[in-house]
């Protein structure tokens, strides 16, 4: 994946499921807010309230959104959408670091 320039970082971490998953929200400079994260080993599950596209830089998870109600694997370079207003299901086997792209 390319680096992501031109952006705001808030230091602040988003800190979920006792830190088994961590995030950093970034800003584009056009306003596009987007998250930058690792998720360790564990089994989670997440609401949404916008859209979004997660994609993998690296590790290795499968996924089952509400939608689809079927668990689907992904790795480094491949990404998954989730509805607004839904949630997913995660299970990381590998340390998985990924970009959220929100809307």
């Amino acid at each position: 994946m390319d680096p992501i320039t031109d952006v705001t970082v808030f230091p602040e971490a988003n800190v979920y499921f006792d830190g088994k998953c961590v995030s950093h929200t970034i800003e584009t400079r056009d306003g596009v807010r987007k998250s930058v994260g690792v998720i360790f080993p564990s089994s989670l599950n997440f609401a949404t309230a916008a859209p979004e596209r997660i994609d993998i830089v690296s590790g290795r998870c499968r996924v089952k959104t509400a939608e689809s109600g079927d668990w689907s694997e992904y790795a480094a370079g491949q990404a998954f959408s989730v509805a607004g207003d839904s949630s997913f299901d995660i299970e990381v086997s590998q340390t998985l670091h990924y970009v959220c792209h929100f809307g």
